[in-house]
């Protein structure tokens, strides 16, 4: 479900132009858009600032790292940066490279830096369907029918995605993956 601000024109990296998307996995009918998420991706600082009240307590926070320079600190309006001030004590955070490891996933395929770059929010659609035991083939298969027709866009975002999944299983930062039955 995305979920996209009044300010699409907002400066990059600011709080204003923030979007989202929520993804729902259960195994009954989910008849709601949901109250407050388990696990929250914040690709940014900025992210972070905007959806950060939406996370439960307690809840688990994945957090792309790479971004988190003095400089996009300081456009969301941090005075200090929140992975290392103790702001975040209430959540279990997990700090990922994942713009860094994307990059790495698609550099094979010769796709542009930039170009990777964009990707990396597959990566974090693969860390996640590890994270909730979700097969991968039915997002590969949605990443062909969508993007089928630009091959290297469609071969970095499929690299990209099989990064995050890899990671997921190799990375050894999270308890175990949960299990969520098919639906009946």
């Amino acid at each position: 479900l995305p979920e996209y601000p009044a300010e699409i024109r907002a400066p990059a990296g600011t709080v204003a132009g923030v979007s989202a998307f929520q993804v729902h996995i259960s195994d009954h009918d989910i008849t709601t858009p949901g109250d407050a998420p388990n696990v929250l991706v914040a690709m940014n600082p900025a992210a972070l600032k905007s959806e950060l009240a939406k996370l439960e307590p307690g809840g688990t926070l994945i957090v792309n790292v790479d971004t988190f320079d003095e400089r996009s600190l300081t456009k969301a309006g941090f005075d200090a940066n929140p992975l290392e001030d103790g702001s975040l004590k209430g959540y279990n955070v997990f700090e990922v490279t994942m713009t860094s490891i994307t990059k790495k996933a698609c550099e094979p395929l010769g796709v542009k830096p930039r170009d990777a770059d964009r990707s990396k929010n597959l990566f974090a659609l693969g860390l996640i369907s590890w994270m909730y035991t979700r097969p991968q083939q039915p997002t590969i298969d949605w990443i062909n029918a969508k993007f089928g027709s630009k091959p290297t866009v469609r071969d970095a975002n499929i690299a990209a995605f099989k990064a995050g999944h890899a990671f997921g299983e190799t990375a050894e930062l999270f308890d175990h993956p949960y299990s969520v039955r098919p639906m009946e």
